[in-house]
This record gives C-alpha cells, structure tokens and sequence, in this order.
C-alpha cells in the first residue's frame, strides 16, 4: 500500500499499486505519456501529470522488483 497526495494536498492510500498504474495507463495516457487528464477515485482528484505518472510508474516498478 502506497501513499500519494492529491490535487488538493491530502493524502490517499492507494490499496493496489498495480490496478491504479493500469488505469492511468488505459485511460489517462497518450502514446505512453501522460495526457494531464483528471483522474478522480474515491472523492479524490489526480491531475495526471508525466511527473505523477512517472512517480506511480517507479513505485508499481518497485513493488513488482521486489516481490
């Protein structure tokens, strides 16, 4: 389980690293990058960023590396 902040600074749990990477990947991507698109979950607003996207990116490449 990961912690990242949202749009408005407060802290969201993410429970499952791997699905929440596939659906930025599925719907908030274009050609691999980042669209800067909203992403909202559970009342909490992502703006999909390359940074953020990256950010997931590295954490969902950890988790997998070192399980």
């Amino acid at each position: 389980m990961h912690y990242v902040l949202d749009n408005n600074r407060k802290k969201y749990l993410i429970k499952d690293i791997n699905n929440f990477f596939q659906h930025l990947m599925n719907f908030h991507t274009n050609q691999g990058k980042a669209d800067n698109s909203i992403h909202e979950e559970n009342g909490y607003y992502f703006t999909v960023t390359q940074e953020f996207f990256e950010k997931i990116k590295e954490i969902c490449n950890s988790k997998n590396n070192n399980s």
